[in-house]
Order: C-alpha cells, then structure tokens, then sequence
C-alpha cells in the first residue's frame, strides 16, 4: 500500500484544514489507519486512529476538535482539524496496517506496516 498525505498548509488559530489520505496499490478497506505529527526534535506523537469498522480513537490533545473519517470507496482516509492552536503545528502523516479482524483502531505507531510523506501543517498565532 502506497500513502499519499495531502493537505496541509498555513492557518491562522481558530481556523480549520482538512487533511486526506490517499492509498493506492491495494484495496484500503481492510486496514486501519492513522494519523500522527512529528515536531523537529521530537517523537511521533499519535493524533487518531480508525479501524475499517469506523470505529475511531483520538490523543487527547485533538479530542472534540479533530474528527477522522474514511470513504473506502475512494479509499481515502480524512482529517478534519477545527479549532487549530498553534501547538498544532506539525508535519501530519498517515500511516495503515492490514487488519483481517476487526482490532480496535491503535494509537502505537509501532503497529503501522506503511506509512506516507508528511504534510506540513502551520498554524499561526
């Protein structure tokens, strides 16, 4: 499965992106996917995660400002992030793992078979 993350950009606090996900290579709806956000100097930090059921899972930080969503008809996984703080600005990328049962979504970057380039998301104060 090949990733594609796209976009990102420079918003303003307060203001919204929607990131998406796009897989090719093989059918998507069977994975589970995430997304996560990495600062310079810093380790890869969870955002959220959605299983192929749709059953979804959020860091803390983003809960009740970002929601995850899938259309695996398109197979393509979306971000919506509302409400941005410049806390975070990041680069954003997605990353899946083929999941033959129905596992909860996992916010451990370890368990991801396949990840995509970063998107760079810049909020400003």
């Amino acid at each position: 499965v090949q990733l594609q993350a796209s976009g990102g950009g420079l918003v303003q606090a307060g203001g919204s992106l929607r990131l998406s996900c796009a897989a090719s290579g093989r059918t998507f709806s069977r994975h589970n996917v995430g997304w996560f956000r990495q600062t310079p100097g810093k380790e890869r930090e969870f955002v959220a995660a959605i299983n192929w059921s749709a059953v979804t899972y959020y860091a803390d930080s983003v809960k009740g400002r970002f929601t995850i969503s899938r259309d695996n008809a398109k197979n393509t996984v979306y971000l919506q992030m509302n409400s941005l703080e410049p806390e975070d600005t990041a680069v954003y990328y997605c990353a899946a793992r083929y999941d033959p049962t129905v596992a909860a979504p996992t916010g451990n970057r370890w368990r991801y078979d396949y990840w995509g380039r970063g998107t760079q998301v810049t909020v400003s104060s």
